[in-house]
């Protein structure tokens, strides 16, 4: 029991040292991984990933791509310096590549590594469609969501492990199904609303980062509501989704742009 106590007390304290405030966020985030563990293999994946995949190069699309993404990039810079955290930035090393794909997707890496798929530019159009892409993935990165997911899945394994100890006087049958009960509540009721508030606030950052960059936030409605409708009739409950309804996305950012367009102009920049 004394051991049980002990370990309890040592990941209470771990929890304790690991949250840590977001300047994008505000927020205080679940962080067991740092930035030194996770940017070297982060950059390695990514480069695997580029020898695996088809990199599209020297087209207007994919020079497009990098435009956008450097403006992303300068615009996350400015945000930072201004509120005093200027050396935030310092270890990401940006890159922005478009890959030859049908898939309706883009991602960023922890660290700033960028990927497009050419099958989500029909959807994007226009340069505003694909800062709103570009904006929510960096803002992923930029937010550490990938460490928080990481850490996150740490604590949901050792919740099992708990689970697996408070039942283990019991049948094989019974601690099965405590085993399932666990895995069931904290997926639904845990993993997937933490994977959903990361989207939300990636909307919400990146809303704000392509209004500095000078591309409308009202865009960024114009592209969901684009994205909505290659979905229609094939999303899943929201509540066991990993992503916000596209209602509830479109809702969300619809409230957010005029905050955008505020900050935008702090910057100089005005729309009309």
């Amino acid at each position: 029991m004394k051991k049980h106590s002990v370990a309890i007390a040592i990941v209470t304290i771990g929890l304790f040292f690991s949250c840590a405030t977001n300047p994008l966020t505000g927020k205080k985030s679940l962080n067991f991984v740092s930035n030194s563990e996770l940017f070297p293999s982060s950059f390695q994946q990514y480069g695997t990933f580029l020898k695996e995949n088809k990199v599209i190069s020297g087209t207007a699309d994919a020079k497009r791509v990098e435009n956008v993404g450097i403006k992303i990039r300068l615009a996350a810079e400015k945000y930072l310096t201004s509120i005093g955290q200027s050396e935030y930035l310092k270890d990401y090393r940006w890159e922005y590549k478009l890959i030859d794909s049908k898939e309706i997707n883009a991602w960023c890496m922890p660290g700033g590594k960028i990927v497009v798929y050419s099958g989500i530019l029909p959807v994007t159009k226009d340069d505003a469609g694909l800062a709103t892409v570009m904006g929510h993935e960096v803002s992923h990165a930029l937010a550490n969501h990938g460490a928080q997911r990481m850490s996150a899945s740490q604590l949901q394994q050792i919740g099992a492990v708990g689970v697996s100890l408070a039942t283990g006087n019991q049948s094989s049958e019974k601690q099965q199904m405590w085993q399932q009960y666990y895995g069931v509540g904290s997926q639904v009721g845990v993993m997937l609303p933490f994977s959903r508030s990361h989207e939300s606030e990636a909307d919400k950052i990146g809303l704000t980062l392509m209004a500095i960059a000078g591309y409308n936030p009202d865009q960024a409605i114009v592209f969901w509501q684009r994205m909505a409708a290659q979905s229609a009739g094939q999303a899943q409950p929201e509540f066991l989704s990993t992503h916000p309804s596209d209602a509830t996305r479109i809702a969300n950012l619809k409230a957010l742009v005029p905050e955008a367009k505020a900050t935008a102009a702090k910057f100089g920049v005005v729309f009309k």
